[in-house]
């Protein structure tokens, strides 16, 4: 019997020791989509499910060493990027998605951890604005981060036309941070509102929610499904994942990236009184 293999999915993005966010979230992500993920690793962190402690970034030549080895013995099908750690790492993953300017490019671009910590030695909007935005499929800001994207903008649509103006085929904006009843994730693409996805706001914090977000919308483009329609089943599975997650630790939740499996084949039966 021949089994197909999956697309191959290479991300770059920071360690987390939670199992919540960067690295293992798009591992859990992709391979729950039925993708295989390439990972590599971009700064190790130290933090937990309330915030980053401490972080230090991989030298840049060694994250260059692990994406070529990925990109010239693998057959890549698209690259997710999130934490960068500083901006010559960003730089050097300009240049590698420049070269391979075939694959389609899902740029989540983390600046601060949840609790608003920087997440970058050094300023990254304007390597994010100037080397990155314009190499993009699609960028998935949350609101805050768009705002920081573009500070002269005075409205969500405006952030989201300038970054459009730069480069970026899709762009994403996520409605979490907004006090609004509805979650509201607005679509952005040809210098125009497309489409605006609503979904029911949830009670709970996500540790890793736009990582999440992010690496299913680079799984439905390495499987061929063209966006929106890849972005609105990404939105689907990570509000599934969100409202099947739990809390392990003292801080936020964390998505249950593998709700659709039954734990029941491997944990063993409980014992009955």
């Amino acid at each position: 019997m021949t089994i197909d293999a999956p697309p191959v999915v290479l991300v770059f993005a920071g360690s987390d020791p939670t199992g919540g966010a960067g690295i293992a979230a798009d591992i859990l992500t992709l391979a729950s989509l039925g993708c295989h993920p390439a990972p590599v690793v971009t700064a190790v962190t130290a933090q937990d499910t309330a915030d980053v402690k401490q972080f230090t970034p991989v030298d840049t030549g060694l994250v260059i060493a692990q994406a070529r080895a990925i990109l010239e013995d693998m057959p890549v099908a698209a690259i997710k990027t999130g934490m960068l750690g500083n901006p010559e790492i960003l730089a050097a993953v300009a240049t590698i998605a420049g070269q391979y300017a075939q694959l389609p490019l899902v740029v989540d671009p983390v600046l601060a951890s949840a609790a608003g910590n920087p997440l970058a030695e050094g300023p990254m909007e304007d390597a994010l604005r100037s080397l990155l935005v314009p190499r993009a499929t699609l960028i998935t800001p949350n609101t805050l981060e768009a705002r920081a994207l573009a500070p002269g903008a005075d409205t969500v649509d405006a952030c989201a036309q300038e970054l459009l103006d730069l480069g970026s085929g899709y762009v994403l904006v996520t409605g979490t941070h907004e006090n609004t009843p509805e979650v509201s994730h607005r679509l952005y693409t040809d210098r125009r509102l497309v489409e605006t996805f609503s979904v029911e706001r949830l009670p709970a914090q996500y540790h890793g929610s736009g990582c999440t977000l992010a690496a299913a919308c680079a799984a439905a483009l390495a499987h061929g499904i063209g966006l929106p329609e890849g972005i609105n089943r990404a939105l689907n599975y990570t509000w599934q994942s969100l409202r099947h997650g739990y809390r392990l630790g003292m801080g936020q939740h964390l998505p249950n990236r593998l709700y659709w499996t039954d734990a029941s084949t491997i944990a063993p039966p409980k014992k009955r009184r």
